[in-house]
């Protein structure tokens, strides 16, 4: 067998194949980042109106993936498994990746299911050979230069907090459905501070999940955006911190909700960091 005829696989004209060969760079940038992405995060940057389809896209790498640890004969780990559900952040069921069988991992409880993508997550992210992966099934990594950015978000924090941003702030805290909470979520906390001297703008500190909002209004242009998506990289690794020191499971969440629509342009930076976006949310629309 040769890498050509493995590369075959993906090098057709049919619509999966011609997503595979867009998603798997895609998936390596992921895997070098050390960030799984969602379905519909990856479905909105291939441009995919119905993310479901990615399962067809998926499948095809994993086989190309497979054809090529044959020819290696080293194992090519599923990379596919860093496409998640955003609900129950574990991998489609059709991927087959899992040391278990199908019926045996459907049977297992949540947290089980989880352990179990972890390791072979691991897995992807220690794997060195990404990029002779890609050049055996004659692909090229994603050239994602955001160094300009990532500029935008240094410098200009202007002056105090505007009527706008207060008000965007407000409503969320009062509505925790409006970022996909569930009715037992708790009314949020404005202003909640942390031990690294950061304040979130909404804390909802409920028993099994620790969730911060961090909100740009309107008026928050590119460079104000950008410094929210790694405002909530950080806030996320305190209150994992945090929750450590109080012998509590580490689950926090750390979301950027933003009153206009979320740039384009910055869809790729998103996913990089993995940063959970809600667009679109206005006190107006209350």
């Amino acid at each position: 067998m040769s890498t050509a005829i493995i590369s075959e696989s993906i090098s057709g004209n049919k619509p999966y194949q011609v997503m595979a060969r867009a998603a798997l760079p895609l998936l390596v940038r992921q895997a070098e980042a050390a960030v799984p992405i969602v379905y519909s995060d990856l479905a909105e940057e291939l441009g995919m109106p119905n993310p479901r389809n990615l399962n067809f896209v998926l499948g095809r790498i994993g086989q190309s993936l497979e054809l090529l640890s044959e020819l290696w004969r080293i194992k090519v780990p599923p990379i596919q498994c860093l496409v998640v559900n955003k609900s129950t952040g574990l991998p489609g069921e059709g991927i087959g990746l899992f040391p278990v069988k199908k019926e045996e991992f459907k049977a297992l409880p949540l947290r089980q299911k989880r352990a179990i993508v972890e390791a072979e997550l691991q897995q992807v992210f220690s794997f060195m050979r990404w990029h002779e992966v890609l050049k055996a099934l004659e692909l090229k990594a994603v050239q994602s230069d955001i160094t300009a950015l990532v500029n935008k978000a240094t410098g200009g924090f202007g002056g105090g907090e505007s009527d706008e941003h207060k008000a965007l702030k407000a409503y969320v805290a009062k509505n925790p459905k409006v970022i996909g909470l569930g009715a037992n979520a708790p009314v949020g906390l404005t202003e909640y501070f942390l031990p690294s001297g950061d304040s979130l703008d909404i804390s909802f500190r409920g028993k099994k999940v620790w969730v911060a909002a961090e909100v740009k209004s309107s008026l928050s242009a590119d460079g104000d955006i950008v410094r929210g998506l790694f405002q909530c990289v950080k806030y996320r690794a305190v209150m994992e911190a945090i929750l450590l020191t109080e012998s509590r499971p580490q689950n926090a969440r750390a979301l950027l909700v933003l009153e206009s629509k979320f740039p384009e342009s910055l869809i790729p930076l998103r996913n990089m960091l993995g940063v959970e976006v809600f667009d679109g949310i206005s006190p107006d629309k209350g």
